[in-house]
């Protein structure tokens, strides 16, 4: 089924197919059936709040006429990410825990065909989904202040309310200078906040020579309020990763895993120095 829900929605990405309805609107009921086959029999809360509200990952037909065919397809590439990503959390089985720690953050992997291995991170960050959002989406060109994994984060493009085209430049490091291109969708229904990305290309940011263009995606952020306190937030992030180049595997599943730990602490402290600046101007 999931092949066939991919072939249709590829297919109405053709100027000539896009402007048949009926296979439009099918490719909408496909994706939301493909999503209720993925989530299982017994979802999670989470799960459940994207399957009512079937328009997370409609295409948005009577959006669509308002943008060019270039922005359609961005808009669907973000859409796919995000579906991908969470058919694969949505799998609870399968998954072998790389890293522990004593507060309670652990990340684990899985391999799924075709993608690779994956990592999630599950973490407790003491903020509501709301400040967390407006971190990691409105201010996301500021991450490379606080994330010194991070030298530069781009907006490229924008395009309506949820997807933009980013250009990311990692920090400076013995792996050598990488850089990624990335179409994001950004989405909140109720309560809970998604940031799903993957691999794109854009004209304005061409392959650079000496630097490698890795690949990354599908990777999605979920942040939901936990249910013993709407204060704090269940943050999920589902990161896969090709940096390409020469790195064994080995060196690299360690690198990506540890990174999500680290930058769970990052960003708590950001969130902790904004609280305190908050404070401060409140005085």
């Amino acid at each position: 089924m999931l092949p066939a829900t991919f072939k249709l929605c590829a297919g109405i990405s053709y100027r000539h197919m896009r402007n048949m309805t009926g296979l439009r609107r099918n490719a909408m009921v496909a994706i939301h059936h493909e999503l209720n086959r993925l989530a299982g029999p017994s979802p999670g809360n989470w799960i459940s709040q994207v399957r009512r509200r079937s328009s997370l990952l409609s295409s948005r037909i009577r959006e669509e006429e308002q943008f060019s065919e270039e922005e359609v397809s961005y808009i669907k590439q973000g859409e796919e990410a995000l579906q991908r990503a969470i058919g694969i959390l949505s799998e609870q089985d399968g998954w072998t825990t790389e890293i522990a720690d004593a507060n309670g953050d652990k990340v684990l992997s899985k391999e799924i065909p075709d993608i690779g291995k994956v990592f999630k991170l599950e973490v407790m960050m003491e903020q509501h989904p709301d400040n967390l959002y407006q971190e990691l989406v409105g201010n996301m060109e500021q991450m490379g202040e606080w994330n010194p994994k991070i030298k530069e984060v781009k907006i490229l493009q924008r395009i309506g309310q949820d997807t933009m085209v980013t250009h990311e430049v990692p920090a400076d490091n013995v792996l050598g200078r990488r850089d990624f291109v990335s179409v994001r969708c950004a989405k909140r229904r109720g309560s809970t906040c998604f940031l799903a990305a993957m691999s794109t290309k854009h004209p304005t940011m061409p392959e650079q020579s000496g630097v490698v263009r890795a690949e990354n995606g599908p990777t999605c952020i979920v942040m939901k309020p936990c249910a013993d306190d709407p204060n704090k937030t269940k943050f999920t992030w589902l990161l896969n990763m090709d940096l390409k180049g020469w790195i064994p595997k080995t060196i690299i599943n360690k690198m990506l895993s540890q990174t999500q730990v680290e930058f769970a602490n990052h960003l708590r402290l950001r969130m902790a120095d904004n609280v305190s600046m908050e404070t401060a101007h409140a005085c």
